[in-house]
């Protein structure tokens, strides 16, 4: 369970009126995956909105998952804080869960030196024995890690990824130059995840993959198959998806897409609001458009719901 690679979706939280986690519809949403063939599950990523969630719901969700998983596929849970003490005893107690890896997100409100931010993860990582996942997204965060920074922390014996989500393809050649075998390379959603498979990259971890599962899994194995111009032709049709992943608010155009697709998912945690009508309406004609079957939202059970596989 320590070979991370592959299809690596981040979850989205299923959450009711009164905030609470349904553990049904997010082990639902488990077993599609791992039955779709994805390669791991990722409670608490951006995806989940882990920023807007209290203790106890993380909590719950990372138990949720690592249940559902029942050790068929590892199970990465998000950690993210803005201090050093915060983060380790999060890492520590969903290393007791179950978990099988953790990834590591830096919350910042004061900025912060390299030497701060490298102690941050590698504090992270001393605290547990389990393979770390250092993310990086300075779309959302106010610090990032500098090649410098991210080339020493692939020292560290459990620090092994990184989920550069920096939209800069060429960042990522830099990292695996510099740092070699030494940490694997996961492309997100803003990458064109063909191009980071080509130049050495082990896997895409983002939020499309929840609702396009077979058919990301179908990307990731013709990319290592080397069929790259029928990876490419399969990548330009999966690319709208990540188009309005980037245009609307992450975590209510994944649940959209689920909810499209029979899953009860709920609406974004408040501010946040679900996606207007016209924007529900983009995200079905794209689905409808990559062949997956849309069920009435509520009716259907998720475990009725497929995708067909001849694209």
């Amino acid at each position: 369970m320590n070979d991370f690679h592959g299809v690596i979706p981040y979850l989205v939280t299923p959450l009711d009126t009164s905030g609470g986690v349904r553990t049904s519809v997010l082990g639902r949403l488990c077993e599609d995956l791992i039955g779709a063939g994805v390669h791991g599950l990722v409670p608490l990523g951006s995806t989940g909105e882990y920023a807007y969630l209290s203790a106890a719901q993380r909590r719950f969700t990372v138990q949720t998952t690592v249940d559902a998983a029942a050790k068929r596929v590892p199970v990465i849970a998000g950690v993210a804080a803005t201090t050093v003490s915060s983060a380790v005893e999060q890492a520590k107690d969903y290393q007791k869960i179950g978990v099988d890896g953790i990834l590591a997100v830096l919350e910042t409100y004061f900025p912060l030196s390299d030497s701060q931010i490298e102690s941050y993860f590698k504090s992270i990582a001393d605290s547990v024995d389990i393979p770390v996942v250092i993310y990086t997204n300075p779309q959302f965060q106010k610090v990032d890690l500098t090649i410098d920074v991210i080339t020493r922390l692939a020292e560290h014996p459990h620090i092994k990824y990184i989920k550069d989500a920096s939209n800069n393809t060429g960042r990522l050649l830099s990292i695996l130059n510099r740092c070699g075998p030494k940490i694997g390379v996961f492309a997100a959603s803003s990458h064109v995840t063909t191009a980071v498979m080509l130049i050495g990259g082990c896997g895409w971890m983002a939020g499309p993959a929840c609702i396009v599962p077979r058919e990301s899994v179908a990307l990731y194995q013709l990319c290592k198959d080397e069929r790259w111009d029928e990876a490419m032709n399969l990548q330009r049709r999966l690319w709208r998806v990540n188009e309005a992943f980037a245009q609307f608010n992450l975590a209510a155009c994944i649940k959209t897409g689920l909810q499209l697709q029979g899953y009860d998912v709920g609406d974004p945690v408040a501010p946040q609001s679900a996606l207007t009508s016209q924007q529900r309406r983009i995200i079905e004609t794209i689905l409808t458009q990559l062949g997956t079957n849309l069920t009435t939202y509520g009716v259907t059970s998720p475990s009725d719901v497929t995708t067909k596989t001849d694209i």
